[in-house]
């Protein structure tokens, strides 16, 4: 029986529910799962109802976007008090941010001649953050483009006309933060922007002791090479190993919650997490 403990719901950029996402962990016969919403844990509260319904664990978490020599990482945090005043003061940053990015995004397709508006965004992503994947969906909607790697391909992503850069963390920072906020920070599929982990462990020697406890060593694009040498590098540095799908839902077509013929993520990395956090809140 697997677990997953990195997903998205549509309090981010994911497309189901909280609620639903703990009733697909059911019918996929996972143990438990995290919620792991970008820049948010609006959608935690409703996920821990479903699971205690259900009887499936519910790891509280979020995954943050950020920094590090110019490079985007994401860090996830579990556990994380998310009304501990300066982690609450880092997100609302955050979602400000991403705010005032979505505006000039819309200002740049207007100026291309796309007619779109913050009313038909909003209709959209009824709840939690809005982001890029939400423009994606609008341009799909409004017969702009056909596909949402279409919207990014030619519009939002690095490069395109419509791209426009937001504030993020540094790493360390936001590292401490979770921290601070009482939560395990863990870095999120280091092969993301580092294909062959080349930056991985000079990354580590300044991570760690800002607070880092966790790497993602279960990913749907790892290879069994790349766990091999992210277990060894965690076990040189005493960090944790997590794992998840990264589920987005329909936004991401073909892909599914761990277990079955995708990731499988090991019940024991959870119960590892578990028993190091009660170890340093006591």
């Amino acid at each position: 029986m697997s677990i997953d403990l990195h997903t998205h719901s549509h309090f981010s950029d994911g497309t189901m529910s909280p609620s639903e996402l703990v009733a697909l962990a059911k019918a996929k016969r996972l143990s438990a799962i995290a919620l792991t919403d970008h820049d948010t844990m609006a959608g935690v509260e409703e996920a821990m109802a479903a699971g205690l319904a259900l009887g499936i664990e519910i790891v509280p978490g979020i995954e943050i976007s950020v920094s590090h020599q110019q490079i985007e990482y994401h860090i996830l945090g579990y556990f994380a008090d998310p009304e501990q005043p300066d982690f609450a003061a880092a997100l609302l940053t955050m979602q400000e941010a991403r705010n005032q990015r979505n505006s000039k995004i819309l200002e740049k397709l207007k100026a291309l001649g796309i007619a779109v508006s913050d009313e038909a965004l909003q209709s959209i992503s009824a709840q939690g953050q809005t982001g890029r994947p939400h423009i994606a969906r609008l341009l799909v909607q409004s017969g702009v483009v056909t596909s949402i790697s279409q919207a990014f391909d030619q519009f939002l992503k690095k490069g395109r006309p419509a791209f426009v850069t937001r504030f993020v963390h540094e790493a360390v920072a936001a590292v401490t933060l979770i921290r601070q906020a009482g939560g395990i920070a863990v870095l999120a599929h280091p092969s993301y922007n580092d294909p062959a982990l080349i930056r991985l462990p000079t990354l580590l020697t300044e991570l760690v002791p800002a607070g880092l406890e966790g790497i993602e060593a279960y990913y749907p694009t790892h290879s069994r090479a790349m766990r091999k040498k992210i277990s060894a590098l965690a076990h040189r540095y005493n960090l944790l190993l997590t794992g998840g799908s990264d589920y987005h839902g329909e936004v991401r077509p073909g892909t599914s919650l761990a277990g079955g013929g995708n990731v499988f993520v090991p019940p024991e990395l959870l119960l590892k997490m578990k028993e190091r956090w009660r170890q340093r809140r006591s």
